[in-house]
């Protein structure tokens, strides 16, 4: 036996693609890709974007004056080596962004601070009033494309539920205006509004309006466009009784360009639960899966994917295994890959001293793309780390503590870890909620987290599926 490991391997960083003809349009920097290129959408988003609004009384202004500042332009104030000045929503976008017509604006009674301050259960109370101004507006739907909610600091004491309620006010608005198919952005007070760097500010935001009105920022540019990918999540779903918990279970699809289709959510019911943690039956993820090929299949034609890699972030028991199996027989090939987040390996960049010849640490971090295979079933893929070609010199995201890595566990599928790293690595970097360069998890996991935690507040799922953009 011995104690040494295999010897590493290394991806570049992927490119992202910013027109569906022009393969020339391509760069490894979102917002640079933007900024040269415009956005892989370009002329299919309606122009202008209109903006409902709701806000507490007499704050209204706040709202109209935060839209005027996507209008305009910023200098970065911080992570000046990576991010570019905001040069207006309409210079980012190609595209313009104003106010839906007058009656698409409401302002809350200025009773409402009172009522919560009097009730034992604040969040009851704020939650009701803005379902209702939402409702509201769901009468005008074809007047407006996304609806901004000002939320002041006031308000705090309902953001939360009391003592024992699993209430969050914004995964409870989601849940709520996602099932009515309209998009929302929570325009915080202590936090859009209050902080300093507004360049920062304005691209997270300008992202994910654009997103949420339908528009697509960038794709990736190297990709079999054979292949799917899909997100696995659970949940357990809470009861009001001392009934057994029920499991909701999300399944995004992605195509081979990391772009996210649409996901599936049902509450399942043939489930292990094992330390909080579920698992399907056999029957169930053939479910699942089923549903999931039927969404990729409605995207192409009735085509089914040669090539099908399931990301989750718990292991794939043998029944959830042959339900896969089953579900997904006609592909030629299938992956099923356990995404382990939290793990104790670290590691330390190494370079050969050219005048002693011996090992020497360096003063960059390991390279984003390193991997180190464990086994055949097993690899170390640092996600985070240093990055060529983003910044002067080397870029660090972050620029602090020691990067560590994630482990890929392969619970089916054969062959190098070279397809299953390289696609991790540049779905890392197809979230279009963010403006960094890449998450630490690929965009399968990531996804599927923010589903999970919305999708079980929702009160009825149906057989519909749906965008994650309601869920941004």
């Amino acid at each position: 036996m011995t104690s040494e490991i295999s010897p590493h391997l290394f991806f570049p960083e992927a490119r992202l693609a910013f027109h569906p003809d022009r393969a020339s349009d391509v760069d490894l920097h979102p917002l640079r890709g933007l900024l040269r290129f415009g956005p892989y959408s370009s002329g299919l988003v309606p122009d202008p974007i209109r903006i409902a609004t709701i806000a507490p009384a007499r704050q209204g202004n706040e709202l109209y004056g935060f839209m005027k500042e996507l209008a305009s332009q910023y200098k970065p104030t911080e992570r000046k080596d990576y991010l570019p000045p905001w040069p207006s929503f309409r210079k980012a976008f190609n595209l313009d962004m104003r106010g839906a017509v007058k009656d698409c604006h409401i302002e809350l009674d200025d009773r409402l601070e009172g009522e919560m301050k009097d009730s034992a259960a604040p969040h009851v109370v704020l939650a009701d009033r803005l379902l209702r101004a939402i409702r509201s507006l769901e009468a005008r739907r074809d007047a407006f494309d996304i609806v901004f909610i000002y939320i002041p600091q006031s308000w705090a004491v309902g953001f939360k539920g009391t003592d024992g309620d699993d209430f969050d006010l914004h995964d409870h608005l989601k849940a709520a205006t996602a099932a009515r198919r309209i998009p929302i952005q929570l325009v915080r007070e202590d936090r859009a509004l209050a902080y300093p760097d507004r360049a920062s500010v304005m691209w997270r935001i300008g992202l994910a309006i654009y997103a949420k009105a339908g528009g697509v920022p960038w794709k990736l540019a190297d990709s079999d466009p054979e292949t799917a990918f899909i997100g696995l999540s659970y949940a357990l779903r809470p009861t009001d009784s001392d009934g057994p918990r029920f499991v909701t279970c999300c399944s995004q699809v992605f195509d081979a360009e990391g772009a996210g289709l649409e996901f599936v959510a049902y509450d399942a019911h043939e489930i292990d639960v094992q330390r909080d943690n579920p698992f399907m039956s056999r029957t169930e993820m053939f479910r699942v899966m089923g549903r999931s090929l039927d969404l990729y299949r409605r995207r192409h034609s009735g085509r089914s994917p040669r090539r099908v890699a399931v990301h989750k972030s718990t292991e794939f028991k043998k029944e959830e295994i042959e339900g896969c199996m089953e579900a997904l027989h006609l592909c030629e090939a299938v992956d099923l890959v356990q995404v382990v987040e939290d793990i104790g390996w670290r590691g330390v960049r190494i370079d050969r001293d050219r005048q002693s010849g011996k090992g020497k640490p360096t003063g960059y971090p390991v390279e984003r793309g390193t991997v180190i295979p464990l086994g055949d079933r097993e690899c170390l893929l640092w996600m985070h780390g240093d990055v060529k070609g983003i910044a002067e010199r080397s870029y660090y995201q972050g620029g602090r503590s020691t990067p560590r890595p994630i482990r890929l566990v392969r619970h089916a599928g054969h062959g190098p870890w070279d397809e299953t790293a390289r696609s991790a690595l540049a779905l890392a970097k197809m979230d279009w909620n963010n403006d960094a360069l890449y998450d630490m998890l690929p965009v399968t996991m990531a996804y599927a987290k923010t589903l999970a935690r919305v999708v079980k507040r929702m009160d009825g799922l149906g057989s519909a599926s749906y965008q994650f953009r309601f869920f941004m």
